[in-house]
Parts: C-alpha cells; sequence; structure tokens
C-alpha cells in the first residue's frame, strides 16, 4: 500500500474546518435521499451521521480517516418495514443489523479476517449487490414517472457533474443533480406550493424529530440480513480508504475494531429514528483528490452533519422536492449499486465456465428478482425470508455445500482461491 503523492499536513484550524464543510458536503446529499427514499426524516439521518461518525472516531481511537452516512443498502427492506408495520419497527431492525456487525467483528477476532472472509466471497456478494440495485429500479422508475422530463433534467445534470466535472462538483454528482432538478421544478412551478409555505414557515434551528425503536421480530427478519452484505462493503471501504492514506487498516486499528465501531454507529443512528449508516466511499474520494488524511477534519465534518440536521427549515426543502427528482437520481443510484455488483464479479475472475459459478448465480439472482418467499416460525410468532435476503442465504449455503471443482480463475495463484 503505498501513496502516489505526500499527504498535506500542519494545516491551520480555520483550513481544517473548511475541509470539515466539504466532507459534510459529500456525503450530504446520498444521505438525506436514503432517508426521503424510506419514508424517515432526512434532519435526523444527518444529525444520525454525525453522530455514528464521531462515535466510529471514539471506538476506532481516531486512527480511520471514515465518514458515516445513510447506506443504500437497507432502502428496500427499510421502506417495506416502515410502510408495513411502522417507522418504530424499522428502528429495531436496524439496531438488530447493527447487533450483527457486532457478532462478525466477534467471530473476527476468533477465527481471523480471512476465515470469516470465505464464507462471503465474491460470486456470493456480487450477485446479492445487483439484487440490491436492480430490486429497486422498479421504485426508481415509478417516481420519475410522475414527471419525466425533471426526472430526466436531475439525471443528466448528475452526469454532466459526474463525468465532466472538476474538483468538488465531480464528488457531488448527486447534490448538483437534485439541485439542478429541483430548480427546473421550481421555475416551471412543479413544486407544491403548500411545501413551500412550510418552508417559509418552518424555523431555521431546531432539533430534529427523533422517535425511539420498537421490536418487531418481523422487522428484524426482513432488515437484520443485510448487514451480511454491508459486511463485506465494510470491508471493502476499509480496504480502498487505506490505500489512499496509505495504511493497513485491516491491521491496525483491526478489522475487528471497525466492524464493532461501525456496528455501534448504526445501532446509534437507529436509536434516534434515522437510516442505517455505513462507511461512505464519496469521502473518501474527497480524501484522495484533497491529500488530507487528517482525522480530525472528518470529524470537524460530522458536527457539521449535526448542525445540519438541526435546521427544520433545510428539512422542510428536502420534504418538498418533487418525485421526478427523486426519480432521476435514484435511476442512476440503483443502477450503479447494480453496476458494484457486476465489477465484484468481475474483478474477482469469477470463471462462468465452471457450473457451480453459474448455479449459485442463478439462484441468487432469480430468487433476489422473482418475488421468492420462504415463510418460517420463531417462537411462535410467524416471519418470512424473502427477496434479497432469502437470495443472500440461499447463496452462502450454496456457496458452502457445493463441491469446488478445479482452479476456478484463470491465472489465479496457486493456493489462492478467488473464486469461491
Amino acid at each position: 500500500m503505498t501513496r502516489t503523492a505526500p499527504p498535506v499536513t500542519d494545516l491551520p484550524p480555520t483550513r481544517r474546518v473548511v475541509l470539515g464543510l466539504q466532507h459534510s458536503i459529500a456525503m450530504f446529499g446520498a444521505t438525506v435521499l436514503v432517508p426521503i427514499l424510506v419514508g424517515l426524516s432526512p434532519s435526523v439521518a444527518l444529525f444520525g451521521a454525525g453522530v455514528a461518525t464521531l462515535l466510529f472516531h471514539l471506538l476506532t481511537r481516531g486512527q480511520v480517516p471514515i465518514f458515516l452516512g445513510s447506506s443504500f443498502a437497507f432502502i428496500a427492506p427499510t421502506a417495506l418495514v416502515v410502510k408495513e408495520m411502522g417507522p418504530a419497527a424499522a428502528a429495531g431492525g436496524l439496531i438488530a443489523a447493527g447487533l450483527m456487525y457486532v457478532l462478525f467483528s466477534v467471530l473476527v477476532k476468533l477465527f481471523g479476517t480471512e476465515r470469516l472472509l470465505r464464507v462471503f466471497p465474491p460470486v456470493v456478494t456480487g450477485p446479492v449487490i445487483i439484487v440490491i440495485g436492480l430490486g429497486l429500479s422498479s421504485v426508481a422508475v415509478n417516481q420519475a414517472k410522475n414527471n419525466w422530463w425533471i426526472a430526466l433534467v436531475t439525471l443528466l445534470a448528475a452526469i454532466v457533474a459526474s463525468i465532466y466535472g472538476r474538483g468538488l462538483f465531480r464528488m457531488i454528482p448527486i447534490l448538483v443533480g437534485v439541485v439542478t432538478g429541483y430548480l427546473a421544478a421550481l421555475l416551471s412551478g412543479q413544486v407544491d406550493g403548500k411545501a413551500l409555505a412550510d418552508i417559509a414557515a418552518a424555523p431555521l434551528l431546531g432539533l430534529p424529530d427523533f422517535h425511539g425503536p420498537a421490536l418487531d421480530w418481523r422487522a428484524v427478519a426482513i432488515i437484520a440480513p443485510v448487514a451480511v452484505v454491508t459486511f463485506i462493503e465494510h470491508v471493502g471501504d476499509v480496504v480502498v480508504n487505506g490505500r489512499v492514506v496509505g495504511k493497513n487498516f485491516l491491521e491496525k486499528p483491526g478489522l475487528s475494531r471497525t466492524l464493532f465501531a461501525d456496528g455501534v454507529a448504526n445501532m446509534s443512528s437507529a436509536l434516534m429514528g434515522g437510516p442505517a449508516a455505513t462507511t461512505y466511499a464519496e469521502n473518501t474520494g474527497v480524501l484522495a483528490l484533497t491529500r488530507v488524511y487528517d482525522p480530525r477534519v472528518i470529524q470537524i465534518g460530522a458536527v457539521f452533519a449535526v448542525l445540519f440536521g438541526c435546521s427544520p427549515k433545510l428539512a422542510a426543502v428536502l420534504k418538498s422536492l418533487p418525485q421526478g427528482v427523486l426519480g432521476g437520481v435514484s435511476i442512476l443510484l440503483f443502477g450503479m449499486i447494480a453496476s458494484v455488483g457486476i465489477r465484484t464479479l468481475a474483478e474477482a475472475r469469477i470463471d462462468f465456465a465452471h457450473s457451480r459459478n453459474l448455479i449459485i448465480v442463478s439462484l441468487i439472482l432469480v430468487l433476489g428478482l422473482g418475488g421468492a418467499s420462504f415463510p418460517l416460525s420463531v417462537a411462535g410468532t410467524k416471519l418470512e425470508l424473502h427477496g434479497m435476503a432469502l437470495a443472500a442465504l440461499v447463496g452462502i449455503v450454496a456457496n458452502l455445500l457445493l463441491p469446488r471443482q478445479r482452479q476456478e480463475v484463470e491465472g489465479a495463484p496457486q493456493g489462492q482461491d478467488v473464486a469461491v
């Protein structure tokens, strides 16, 4: 792990504050979009992301410059639980997901990093990530159908910012797309008049609308299994962050510690009524751009996120976003999630000439996208495994039970079992 350029050090406090604000801007668009899509409070999400990040830094002893924001992997199950059982039940399910992180951290401590990662290889995690993205595609299209031209303006603005943008604008294409689409909707009279009146009446400062969790085993069964996928996402983010900074964070402070910190941070956000929190690649991109790796800068950004969450006026603006704007950014975001799954398979060089790999991927895709469900009963409570949770479970079991064939990745070093 080497750096291509030396880090920037010895920054004055004012410069650290400006750079911290930039980190909060980089995470802003995606962090507020998730609660809007699932029916939770954007203000609580911002506040929770700031607190989660500060907790993560505290528990990792300030060694890992990572920002935590709203997780897209939990959108589908959280939205379903909020709709069917309410926000409190969703918070309970998200706390259970955080506890799974803590369990993973214990397992990593007991068995070692490499042995645990073999249970979640790319041939399983890749198609599960594809299921997460494509499973949300109908949500994006249904939102965009409310106003296709606003959705297209939003989508094009995000694409242009991502490809042709420079500096900070290239790091926040989602925020650029949302702002552009919202301005287009305002100019064309597409924003609801009552929503505009609510914005004018909302105070500039005030506490977010916190709410507590409730334990519902159905919600736990729907939401908690997503932690299996986000566990791999966490490992990838920590590795990439370490490559940017030039350190191996899997060794120090150690994967078990970062997983534990992520789990506690996730539970803290859920306890307030916010969405799941996860390590953010957007902010790792900002690190690479600025070459400022000081964790104190990330901590300043977390404080800004808390302050943003204490603005009811900002929350009213976010609630007034037209469905067309949300649809435009969702088309790009959900497609990108699926593309990450495809990239996971490609980078692992999975050989689909082998029937074992074909079977595992096929089972995950069909069960995850085909609406399959499996009823079960736990302590007299009727539950149902379906969608991504069922697909991930079947993929893990198939990977463990199906016999391994000859070397499954062309050109892989002997003894390196990359494809399983």
